[in-house]
């Protein structure tokens, strides 16, 4: 069986533990802004996107619908935060295996992507600590659009354009730590490698019908 033409990753928990500093920078930014404090993990679940995560978060705790200025001065104050707080960050880490596996990866004349629910600023400044944006070609982000299963199916549009034609499910991987990753591949029509490094066990990863499961990157990547 032949192997990928194109990986996408997500990041958080997949490849960098921040230390929560997104958390905390979401509650600066409430604060800051609106005189509040809010904890997204009260309001939200792992895999939203950020717009998902600060709406959400912005009705629970103002009690009504945010308008669209008021989601960018959140934004800008949320991201102005995590460029600080990421450097400071005592639970930063990269997770074990990412680099080892990317370099593999790319080693085997795979092109590399990104899929992440947070946008695209926020990416790239939670790779920034441990220089790995240096891996990644391309990317789609919450930023895109605020459903995972779109931002996959945009970021396997700009793989299929860099390989002169849409590529097919078995060409695509998408690897990711939770469920909403695994679901978002199977509707985007990619493969699913689910990997157990975030808050969602094998058994768990398994059960949303992950086409490969790993406990961590640390393990061999399928057909790599």
């Amino acid at each position: 069986m032949a192997g990928p033409i194109a990986v996408l990753f997500d990041i958080d928990e997949t490849l960098v533990h921040t230390g929560d500093s997104g958390r905390r920078s979401w509650a600066w930014a409430f604060d800051q802004l609106h005189g509040v404090a809010a904890d997204i993990g009260k309001h939200t679940s792992a895999g939203e996107t950020d717009p998902q995560v600060g709406r959400k978060t912005f009705h629970a705790v103002l009690g009504r619908e945010p308008s669209h200025d008021e989601m960018a001065r959140l934004y800008a104050a949320y991201l102005w935060h995590l460029s600080e707080d990421i450097w400071d960050s005592k639970g930063y880490r990269v997770l074990d295996g990412v680099e080892e596996t990317l370099r593999r990866i790319a080693d085997a004349g795979v092109i590399l992507g990104l899929i992440s629910g947070a946008m695209e600023g926020a990416a790239r400044i939670k790779m920034e600590p441990g220089r790995l944006g240096r891996y990644f070609v391309f990317g789609a982000y919450g930023s895109d659009s605020p459903d995972r299963a779109e931002i996959t199916r945009m970021a396997m549009a700009k793989a299929g354009r860099l390989h002169g034609r849409d590529l097919t499910r078995d060409e695509v991987y998408v690897v990711g730590d939770t469920p909403r990753d695994i679901e978002a591949a199977h509707a985007a029509h990619a493969t699913g490698v689910g990997v157990a490094s975030g808050h969602y066990t094998v058994e768990e990863l398994s059960a949303a019908r992950a086409d490969h499961v790993l406990t961590a990157l640390t393990e061999p990547f399928p057909q790599i």
